[in-house]
């Protein structure tokens, strides 16, 4: 019976999935991303408020284990689902996150790196190019100038790099990585997550939508989030001078 690729461990309100094929760099293969969809599931089953995902070992994730035909790919793609999820997802990168595994980190919202950490697509290098997102998701984070010049010359770029230019938010010691990722956790997980999950969608699906159309959905979610009981405790809490206590209804 072989190991399992991904691991799901669940504190409270934060689900933590790691990728765990540490002796093949967490590589992903069909049954990672098959294992990677159910943990995600799993997380919406058990309304996670939070979702860290890192790497076992000493990377992120190195690639994949092959360029899939295209009849394969859905089965190949991991990226995927976890962009799709409705709550803050946070890529706590503690190594090499190279080519699907870069993949997976930009399909996050807040990537944290430990120092030391390279990033990079080298598919070209191969003749291939990034088929999980890839090349929509680095256009989107640091501009198209710059993905084009990562991409086409396969350029692998360490972790105090990527934060000048914006693919990762903050990089930390190794030693820091877990403290610094649970401390942003928990404050992910103690604002209202009705609304967290609101301004993800806000931000996600107006994007690429003209201005007017963008303010609309922003009007829209707002109202909707009125009627909720969380947004009636934060009034109440504001008036009353303490912490809001939040359910996520």
């Amino acid at each position: 019976m072989r190991s399992p690729r991904v691991l799901y461990r669940r504190d409270g309100r934060v689900a933590t999935i790691t990728l765990a094929r540490p002796r093949l760099s967490n590589r992903v293969d069909a049954a990672m991303a098959s294992e990677l969809q159910a943990a995600c599931q799993r997380a919406r089953e058990e309304d996670a408020w939070v979702v860290v995902l890192t790497g076992r070992g000493a990377a992120f994730a190195c690639g994949g284990e092959r360029t899939p035909g295209l009849e394969e790919m859905e089965r190949h793609q991991a990226a995927r689902v976890v962009a799709a999820l409705d709550r803050p997802v946070v890529a706590a990168i503690n190594g090499d996150a190279l080519d699907q595994g870069l993949e997976l980190a930009l399909a996050c919202d807040i990537r944290i790196a430990a120092k030391g950490a390279r990033l990079g697509l080298t598919q070209l290098v191969n003749g291939a190019l990034p088929w999980d997102g890839g090349t929509q998701r680095l256009a989107r984070l640091v501009g198209h100038a710059r993905a084009l010049e990562l991409l086409l010359l396969s350029r692998v770029v360490d972790a105090g790099e990527a934060c000048e230019m914006g693919l990762v938010h903050q990089v930390v010691p190794q030693v820091e990585l877990d403290a610094t990722v649970e401390e942003l956790a928990q404050r992910l997980a103690s604002v209202g997550p009705i609304a967290a999950r609101y301004v993800k969608e806000a931000v996600k699906l107006g994007r690429d939508a003209p201005l007017a159309h963008g303010l609309r959905l922003e009007a829209d979610l707002s109202f909707l989030l009125q009627s909720s009981a969380d947004r009636s405790e934060g009034i109440r809490s504001f008036l009353e001078k303490r912490k809001p206590v939040f359910a996520g209804q």
